[in-house]
Parts: structure tokens; sequence; C-alpha cells
């Protein structure tokens, strides 16, 4: 039986109620009251004794009968908030027991609550788990990893904690929020998102075009590995972001990386993730890797040919097992991703010249598309000029579109785009003429100081080796320079065209 008494609000209420109930031997099971209401609960059995007396009591205004306790129905509403929360939460009180564990926080650890509710954290996850640490600093933390790997449990996930204060400051328990690594992926792809490129943005009338995308379609619905090979500028990412948007992964990220673009060490934790504490600088708790956040999308490895040697068997093993490990780690990590990889070098090659892994090239090379350079295709060439124009509103003359249909386009497709790009400068926005065309074979070459003259020899040796050698390292070995120096005179003198590190 649970009794609201509705009262006058004077002093000595509640004792004149109490002094009904004493007398009897009435169990009151619990009471809470407040301004002009008195809230009891008792066994029903023993409601008839009690009701005339109570009504009869100076002060009593009406009597009803209530389905829960106002604490009662708070702590409904309360645990009602926690189900319904996205994150995990768990919380302790002062000596480190778990005192709430939620449904979200069951599916993430693996755990029930049943199981743990009342037992000391310390014992159900980790020794070292965080909230211990704020229970005795009263310090919060953010965004901290967490590898728990205890019997049949096994989880990942990122955790934020909040000491309970009392009114003196003392703290009195912890609670945390948990986000499993798929909600992380989910939350970071959603908001770096770039626009979907599909096979409708791929521009070509050319027969051999056309059979390329119709094949590109066909195998976009398989989850096998995709290796695309194709000259610097040709559009590899451009297919590759395709072929994802059109297969079953359409949903999840698409991550790519240019395994040439970046130092050996740096590429290794950006492919593979690391640790905390695994080398100087790292983040505290470690960081995933672009595999952990490509988990059910796909991973791009553009310049694959780059690859270096010391990682080509943690690449090989992911291929293989689905399983990777971070850098300073010891624990092996499934990832599910589809693998697309490019590149502008015969891998074929390179395996008989013992630069390349021969069981990976084979791993890599499950279904290889060719992306023929643009020169092979010129009917495809006034196409992609009046694509390319529309962004700008501009317009060109037969003389100019003559010129561009003879060029060689080295460079291929982001050459042309380059071009254009230009000639609308100098044609502002109006019809492009053959003056305003500044094709590379026609570029004024040498006259000015020393200096000048030395600056306009490294351009042309520079960008000649890296058209020959299709990337940074293999540019900068030819050269006698550090791959690091070949990336500062490419950024100087404006010779990104020559590599394909930017989106195709």
């Amino acid at each position: 039986m649970r009794l609201k008494i509705s009262t006058a609000d004077r002093v000595g209420m509640v004792l004149d109620v109490l002094q009904l109930f004493s007398p009897l031997g009435i169990d009151i099971q619990a009471m809470e009251v407040e301004p002009g209401a008195i809230y009891i609960r008792f066994p029903s059995s023993q409601y008839t004794q009690i009701r005339s007396r109570l009504q009869g009591l100076d002060g009593v205004h009406a009597l009803e009968e209530i389905v829960s306790m106002p604490q009662e129905q708070r702590r409904r509403e309360i645990q009602a908030i926690v189900e319904a929360v996205g994150e995990g939460l768990v919380a302790i009180d002062a000596k480190g027991r778990i005192t709430l564990f939620n449904a979200a926080a069951e599916a993430i650890l693996g755990l029930r609550a049943a199981a743990v509710l009342g037992k000391e954290i310390g014992t159900v996850l980790r020794p070292d788990v965080p909230m211990l640490a704020t229970l005795l600093s009263g310090q919060s933390y953010d965004n901290q990893e967490i590898v728990m790997s205890k019997g049949p449990h096994r989880a990942r996930y990122m955790t934020s904690g909040r000491p309970l204060l009392d009114q003196e400051g003392r703290v009195t328990g912890v609670v945390a929020s948990l986000k499993d690594a798929g909600q992380i992926r989910a939350l970071v792809h959603s908001v770096t998102r770039a626009p979907e490129l599909t096979f409708a943005h791929i521009v070509g009338q050319s027969g051999e075009m056309k059979d390329l995308v119709a094949l590109a379609q066909q195998v976009a619905q398989r989850d096998a590995t995709i290796l695309i090979y194709g000259e610097s500028g040709t559009g590899k990412e451009l297919f590759a972001r395709a072929i994802h948007a059109a297969s079953p992964r359409r949903e999840g990220a698409f991550v790519p990386i240019n395994c040439g673009a970046l130092p050996d060490a740096l590429l290794e934790s950006e492919l593979f993730g690391y640790e905390g504490g695994a080398f100087t600088g790292s983040r505290r708790g470690g960081r995933m890797g672009l595999f952990e956040f490509g988990h059910g999308g796909t991973v791009f490895l553009d310049e694959v040919a780059e690859m270096p040697p010391h990682l080509q068997p943690k690449l090989l093993r992911a291929l293989q097992s689905g399983s990777i490990r971070r850098v300073g780690g010891n624990e092996e990590i499934q990832v599910d991703v589809r693998i697309i990889a490019a590149t502008n070098n015969d891998l074929a090659r390179l395996v008989r010249e013992q630069k390349f892994r021969e069981d990976l090239y084979y791993r890599l090379n499950v279904i290889p598309l060719t992306i023929p350079p643009l020169r092979r295709r010129r009917e495809d060439i006034p196409l992609l000029v009046e694509h390319l124009l529309a962004r700008g509103r501009a317009g060109i003359d037969p003389g100019a579109m003559a010129a561009l249909g003879r060029h060689p386009w080295p460079g291929n497709v982001r050459e042309l785009e380059n071009v254009l790009e230009r000639a609308q400068t100098f044609a502002a926005g109006k019809i492009i003429r053959l003056e305003h065309l500044l094709l590379e074979d026609e570029e004024p070459g040498g006259a000015g100081t020393l200096k000048e003259q030395v600056g306009h020899l490294e351009q042309r040796l520079v960008g000649e080796a890296l058209k020959k050698h299709g990337s940074a390292r293999r540019a900068g070995e030819a050269l006698g320079l550090s791959h690091t120096a070949v990336l500062n005179k490419v950024r100087r003198y404006g010779l990104e065209t020559f590599l394909a590190n930017r989106k195709e």
C-alpha cells in the first residue's frame, strides 16, 4: 500500500500522523515528506485500521492510493534516461564498487549488469581503469582509449569520466561514459565525410573508358581486392571512390592514404595506429590507425609501390588474416576493410627486381584495372574540357581546342585541369583562346640571374625525374636527394602535378 496524505502545511503535522501509526503497530516501510503532502508505504492489510483515524486527524485534507512513491518514480525516470543514452554509462561508489551499468555498457564491454553490480571495478575490468585514479585524485579525464582483454571478454573503447562530489567537495564516486570504436568511427566519418563521387562523375565516351567503367561497376559488388594501374593524373582515386560508392560498403568510410607521401615511420603509425608511449610525442592512450578507422569500409592505398619493405609484411598480414597490430602494441586487432590499391609503376617488374614482395603483389593484384592515359583517348578531350569549364562558365574557341587535342598530356587529366584553370584566369572568365593556354612544352625558359637560371634548371630536372620515376622517393634516389628534400622542391616549384598525392 502506497498512500498520499494531503495535509495542511504546519509544524508538527508529520509527528501527528506518525503517532496514529505507532499504537497500532503498523510497519512503515518508507516515508517521504514534502510541503502539503506525506507519502507512506505500509502493508495493505492494515489500511482499514488506520484510514478512519487519518481521516479524522485535524489538518488531513484527503487520502489517495498511489502506484509509486515519489522517489521510486524518480528512480524509474532516471533509469529510463540512463538506458536511452546511446553511450555506455558506468558509475562506482567511494569504495570502487559498481553502482550503475547500463545496457549500452553491457554491449560495449560484453558483460551483464546483474553479474557486475556491487563488485569492485578493478576486478571486473582492469586494475588500472582510469575511474579508480579519478576516485583518488578527483580529476576528470577525457577520451582515453582502453583495451580490455580478460578471459573471453575483449573490448576496445574510448572513455571520459567525472568525479561525483558531496556538499563538502569530497569524492563520493565516479561516473564514466563509454563509446566503442564503431561509434567513434561513425561520428568521425559523419563529420569528415567527403562528397560522394560515383561512376557518374567519370567523364569519357571512348570505347576503352566505357569498357573500363563497365568492368569497375561489375567488380564493385564483390569484396575482392582491386589494384588500379594508371599514370599520374589519370583518375585512380576517382575510380576507387566510385567503386566504393557502388559497393555494399558505401555506408562505411572511404579512407585514402598516399604511401609515397609520408616518411616511413609516420606511414606505419598512420596505417596501423599506435599505443600510448610507443614513441616520443605519442598521444596518451594511443590512437587508432586508418585500418581501424576504415573498419566496415574501404582503405585506398595510393602509390602502393612506395610501401617501404619493412611495412609490406604487415600489409600482407592485414590482407591475409584481417588483423593488424599497432605500433608498440602486442594485441592483434581484427579489422574488416576492403583494400583498393593504386600504382603508376609496373609492380611485376618491381617484383622481378626484388623491390616489392611477390606474395604481397599477388594478394593485391586480384582484380587489376588499368586506366588509359589521356593521349590514348583523345576523343574524350572535348568532353572533359566541356565538363571542366562548366564550373567556371567559360568558353573555348576552336583554335585553343585544337591545341589541347594535339598536346601529349604527360600529366593526364590533372594536367588538363590545371591548364584550363590557368587559362580561365588569363581569359578573365570569357572565351579561352590559344594565347591563354600555357602548356608545359611551350613554357618560356631560362633567362635571368645565375640564381634564377639555376632554379629553372633545378625545377626542370626535378620535374623530369618525377615524371620518369613516378614518385618522390624514387626521384630522390635517382637525383641523390632525400625523400624530404624532393618534397620540399616539389612545394617550392609547384610540381605537385607530377605526384599522385592529390585527388585524381
